[in-house]
């Protein structure tokens, strides 16, 4: 029903109003939200290009600070709206405006991301992403509609719509793989700044598809002499394709995987001298990442 919905509104009331007439469940409405920013709203790389300038503003009371935050809240929602483009904060901000506008409960979380290889064994650093947290029936879920909407690849950069909900009401245990909270209390999952190194980089086609990588269960891969890395991956469906690609590769090697049901189990091999990252396919979309170092 979303899909058939405008592509723009003139105003956050107007659309939430549309939602509330075509939904009455909570979660139906914010899945409702999240498919329409998603859908709707592309990623703003020139935005993204520029260093973000933090947003000052005085004040001389509790009130009016708070007033002023709304302020700047408002204002960021109707400009993702109306220009159906922004950086996370705007995705995050629109969502948050829209929740509170068909009645529910929702909070922007800023935090770090793991979006990158480089980013394979590093602890949370400084908040570089947004995302947010919606309460259905006295229970908060997660999402983040920035990566729901596509993603930004390529030399120069571009940017791809590409509808994931993997990234809505996540699971904590999958979301912590690639977001950590500033505020902790909102991994709302008993993992710490130290699993989070530890993850290999998974991407959006792990979420989208459902895929679990049984083994390795560390990001960094650690080795002395020549011998191979073991992978178990569930949740492949018949005809899944998997390949794989360290980062001085030209072209990806196909793998032949020991099948069993939904279970694959396969090894690749490490050189004497392999290193850099190694990159996991699945019908030619990466997957996981890991870091291999000869120790």
């Amino acid at each position: 029903m979303v899909q058939s919905y405008p592509k723009s509104f003139n105003s956050v009331a107007r659309l939430a109003d549309k939602i509330n007439t075509d939904f009455t469940r909570d979660d139906e409405k914010a899945r409702a939200i999240f498919t329409w920013i998603a859908t709707n709203v592309k990623y703003d790389l020139a935005a993204y290009t520029i260093a973000e300038r933090p947003v000052a503003y005085s004040f001389r009371t509790q009130e009016e600070k708070m007033a002023k935050e709304r302020k700047f809240k408002d204002d960021l929602a109707i400009k993702t709206l109306k220009t159906r483009k922004g950086v996370c904060q705007g995705y995050a901000t629109l969502f948050e405006s829209l929740a509170q506008s068909v009645g529910l409960e929702a909070v922007i979380i800023p935090g770090t991301s793991k979006s990158h290889p480089t980013h394979i064994g590093k602890a949370p650093g400084a908040s570089d992403h947004a995302w947010n947290a919606v309460k259905i029936n006295g229970q908060w879920k997660l999402l983040d509609v920035t990566w729901g909407a596509g993603t930004v690849t390529g030399e120069p950069l571009k940017f791809d719509f590409r509808f994931n909900d993997g990234y809505f009401f996540t699971s904590p245990d999958d979301f912590v793989l690639n977001h950590y909270p500033d505020n902790e209390k909102w991994l709302l999952t008993n993992a710490d700044k130290d699993d989070f190194a530890s993850f290999p980089l998974y991407y959006g086609s792990y979420l989208m598809e459902g895929f679990r990588f049984m083994a390795p269960g560390r990001g960094l891969v650690a080795y002395t002499v020549a011998g191979t890395v073991p992978f178990k991956i569930k949740n492949l469906k018949p005809g899944d394709r998997i390949a794989y690609r360290f980062t001085k590769d030209p072209a990806f090697k196909e793998v032949q995987p020991k099948q069993d049901g939904d279970v694959a189990e396969f090894e690749i091999p490490l050189g004497s001298n392999t290193g850099g990252y190694l990159t996991v396919y699945i019908n030619q979309r990466s997957v996981a990442s890991y870091r291999i170092v000869k120790s």
